[in-house]
């Protein structure tokens, strides 16, 4: 499969997300398989758990941490541990969708806590859909880009 057809899995997990506000959704690919699948959403996908509706837009949170939802490169990584177990030197595929469905390009790395979790399970890649194409980010350069996001 192609980094697009990768990228097109992972939208089909976004449109899966039950996160009222941000649809997102992740997969983790090693020797060409998919082998971990995630959206991002409350605590056990369930409802009563969601808290969409705060604004924490000006909390003193990190921007990663503004939402009640469990992240969707949590869930894939999660997955393909429980599938695969060694999952060192995957690659994690991350999109989001608008309301409507359609694939969104993503910004700037800026998840610190996916950046840890992924090295720390052996996640060799990010990768990340800009308006000036894929970028294929080693976790740890990743994790840089994301701590220099906040300063």
């Amino acid at each position: 499969m192609t980094h697009e057809e990768f990228f097109n899995e992972a939208e089909k997990e976004a449109r899966r997300a039950m996160c009222l506000r941000d649809k997102c959704g992740a997969i983790v690919v090693r020797d060409g398989v998919i082998i971990g699948r995630g959206s991002n959403g409350p605590a056990g996908n369930v409802a009563q758990n969601r808290k969409c509706e705060l604004d924490l837009r000006d909390s003193p949170k990190p921007k990663s941490d503004r939402t009640c939802c469990v992240h969707a490169e949590w869930r894939a990584i999660i997955s393909a541990v429980a599938y695969a177990k060694d999952i060192t030197g995957s690659t994690l595929y991350f999109t989001r969708v608008d309301l409507e469905g359609n694939m969104l390009k993503s910004g700037q790395p800026y998840c610190t806590v996916c950046s840890r979790l992924a090295s720390d399970n052996g996640v060799a890649y990010f990768a990340l859909w800009h308006d000036d194409g894929i970028k294929i980010y080693e976790t740890g350069e990743y994790n840089e880009l994301s701590y220099n996001f906040h300063i």
